[in-house]
């Protein structure tokens, strides 16, 4: 029998995924929950698929519709898209056990939502930056190391905390924090530029490049609302340069565009789940508190262009990025 620690998946979509596939290969009892019927059957017949360049590599985990999973749940991952988080609660927090708790690897500020549900005490923050994407049923193609970061939401490290970080080793860089509200606020300002590249159908580095001005100004506008708090850098993104007044932009963003560039992932997932999965996005969620903390005109016009293009009432094209380049 396996000494390894056991998770539940709940979303095994491109982080879900490509985490439940790393901790399985480890050798941990991993188990995915995911509402996708065809997901869920592929990987129940043929195991979970991680493509790379070098070729595929699959492991073998059991997979179930939420209405089939466990009863009880120990500790979970919780990978669901942000807008799934408030229906996916009421059936989660019943099946959670009592000394089980739920790590929230979702983009946006989650981890209120969960612990309004769940209690606090059994709830984990993280930060994740996962460049990957679910490319068919069963299969997820791996987007190279990110940021990951895990951390109690009140500051502290606790053992539990040390223990995921371990586990989530076996993917790649995971450390823990004391500041995971750090985490998720800077990234709230680096995706406010991935978020616009969904404007356009080009790659993220490209645009981000020939459209400075405007990124600059949206990344100020989002951490503008973040106050007081301590940002925390991540991978190629460094939250201090875009502060309001901060120098050193241009800077900073050759790094983040060199970085984009290496990815295998040039595209954003905003634009895939718009482009080719044709299902809505999550960002509307995610910036929401942001909306409500303060005026944030730039960031407003920007996501009610997005959400034209969304629905269908504009084309993408990067004309979006330079009409609102033209009100700064």
């Amino acid at each position: 029998m396996s000494d390894r620690r056991s998770y539940t998946v709940v979303g095994g979509g491109a982080i879900g995924g490509t985490l439940a596939f790393h901790l399985a290969r480890a050798g941990h009892p991993v188990s995915i929950v995911d509402a996708d019927p065809d997901h869920v059957a592929t990987i129940t017949a043929r195991g979970l698929t991680l493509r790379r360049p070098s070729g595929d590599e699959t492991v073998a985990l059991p997979a179930f519709l939420p209405e089939d999973a466990p009863p009880t749940l120990g500790r979970v991952l919780l990978a669901v898209k942000a807008q799934a988080t408030e229906t996916v609660l009421p059936w989660l927090t019943p099946r959670l056990a009592d000394d089980g708790f739920v790590v929230s690897l979702q983009n946006g500020l989650n981890e209120g939502l969960i612990a309004s549900h769940v209690g606090p005490e059994r709830t984990v923050g993280a930060f994740v930056n996962l460049f990957a994407d679910v490319v068919e049923p069963g299969v997820v193609r791996d987007g190279g190391l990110g940021a990951l970061v895990v951390g109690e939401p009140d500051g502290r490290i606790s053992d539990r905390v040390e223990e995921v970080v371990a586990d989530l080793q076996a993917w790649g860089p995971a450390k823990a924090t004391a500041n995971v509200e750090g985490y998720l606020w800077a990234k709230l300002g680096f995706g406010a530029m991935l978020t616009t590249t969904a404007l356009a159908d080009a790659p993220m580095a490209d645009l981000i490049d020939r459209h400075r001005p405007l990124m600059h100004a949206l990344t100020a506008e989002v951490l503008a609302a973040a106050g007081d708090r301590v940002l925390e850098p991540f991978d190629q993104f460094d939250p201090a340069a875009y502060r309001p007044g901060a120098t050193g932009r241009d800077a900073a963003t050759d790094r983040l565009v060199a970085w984009l560039r290496t990815q295998p992932k040039d595209r954003s997932g905003i634009w895939r789940d718009i482009a080719v999965r044709h299902r809505p996005i999550e960002v509307h969620h995610h910036y929401a508190p942001v909306l409500a903390a303060a005026e944030v005109p730039l960031l407003r016009a920007m996501l009610t262009r997005l959400r034209d293009v969304e629905t269908g009432a504009a084309p993408m094209s990067e004309d979006h990025l330079v009409e609102l380049e033209r009100t700064l």
